[in-house]
């Protein structure tokens, strides 16, 4: 059997569903205020990934010395894994943050992913003080958050998850024919094509903004969100919010900004391009 084989399984499995969905709420319920922070909306990046450098390395490296380091590496073992342990709690929780927002074959996929590493993290912790057993329990801690990155490493570049949903979409560089001025209403988010592309146009007064329709989070249709006081456009999907100036994302689970569009009106037509 192959391991995709074995994911494919996984995604299939609705048996999770039910604990799943009860859970993502309770984990939403609980990051709610912290969402930007979690998802690194302020770094322009998502942080999950990020984070997981420390305690991987960490606890490679331990086991590494456990194996070929002798007597000469013993020493430096017990820091490696406390280090490693301490620096997988944020991991968990941004994971755990991103995984709220997913649904089907992502969810039950993620689910058994944060199963397993949440086994290698306790696996490691328990390994500190464990005496003789400590080196068979790092190996197989090892082993379990290896298990882990396959099935995150799965999630990204199988299903997409966490990814820049806008990155394949296409955005003409030239003024393109988007929209008649006229069915363009003052202040409501409105949606229009250009070139294949969707784009999200706003009037306010005589200036019309222009964003990609597509979410960068998850693809939501940003035409389907609200608009504040402040010009930024709210995700009806995951609440992310974007200025419509800028595209810049103001509030997670969004990190990367959505694409900005120049629009300008010609013979009666609203036009758009990306801005340079």
């Amino acid at each position: 059997m192959r391991l995709r084989d074995l994911t494919d399984q996984l995604e299939g499995l609705e048996v999770l569903d039910g604990l799943s969905e009860r859970l993502a709420g309770a984990v939403n319920s609980a990051v709610s205020p912290a969402k930007s922070l979690l998802s690194g909306t302020w770094l322009g990046h998502p942080l999950h990934p990020a984070l997981t450098n420390v305690p991987l390395g960490c606890w490679s490296g331990a086991v590494i010395l456990d194996l070929f380091g002798g007597a000469a590496g013993d020493a430096a073992v017990q820091p490696m894994v406390a280090l490693g342990t301490v620096a997988a709690l944020p991991t968990v929780v941004t994971g755990l943050s991103d995984w709220a927002d997913s649904y089907g074959p992502e969810r039950r996929v993620g689910l058994v992913h944060a199963a397993v590493n949440v086994t290698g993290l306790s696996l490691f912790a328990a390994s500190l003080g464990a005496g003789r057993r400590a080196r068979s329990l790092r190996l197989l801690g090892l082993a379990a958050v290896g298990a882990g990155g396959y099935l995150g490493g799965h999630l990204t570049y199988a299903r997409g998850l966490g990814v820049d949903h806008q990155i394949l979409v296409e955005k003409p560089t030239e003024w393109t024919d988007a929209l008649d001025a006229n069915s363009l209403p003052e202040a409501t988010p409105t949606l229009a094509e250009a070139g294949g592309a969707r784009v999200l146009l706003y009037r306010r007064g005589s200036q019309i903004y222009a964003l990609s329709d597509v979410c960068p989070h998850a693809a939501g249709p940003l035409h389907e969100g609200t608009v504040d006081d402040d010009l930024c456009v709210t995700c009806p999907w995951h609440g992310s919010r974007f200025r419509l100036s800028d595209g810049r994302a103001v509030h997670g689970p969004a990190s990367a900004p959505a694409v900005v569009y120049e629009a300008r009106v010609r013979d009666g037509r609203v036009e758009v391009r990306v801005a340079p």
